[in-house]
């Protein structure tokens, strides 16, 4: 069992920033964020493992990174440029191992104005 826990949302003006935080009960192989805005699915955003493999969603490249910290069991995502069409609840997921079930934090929030 993984437990997560994202922090880091907020409100931000368009062109600025957030750095969100997903900290992980015990460790993980694979930590990655996925987004969902009112009426939409629940999109891909970016991914990272333990061998060093990254991988964004296209609509991210270029402004989103993501990174981890294996000592501390977190995940961060670094947001620059944010748009409002960023906005959207962002949520933490991970796996233990390369073949377990997928874990889920509860989300945080992310409104970006224009």
């Amino acid at each position: 069992q993984v437990q997560l826990v994202e922090s880091g949302g907020g409100l931000v003006q368009a062109r600025g920033s957030l750095r969100l935080s997903c900290v992980a009960s015990t460790r993980t192989f694979t930590a990655g964020w996925y987004r969902q805005s009112p009426g939409k699915q629940r999109e891909f955003v970016a991914r990272i493992n333990r061998l060093g493999f990254t991988a964004y969603n296209d609509s991210v490249k270029g402004r989103f990174t993501i990174a981890a910290d294996y000592s501390k069991n977190t995940v961060y995502l670094q947001m620059n440029s944010l748009k409002p069409e960023d906005t959207a609840v962002y949520f933490c997921t991970a796996k233990s191992d390369p073949g377990s079930r997928d874990y889920w934090g509860q989300g945080t929030q992310v409104t970006v104005s224009s």
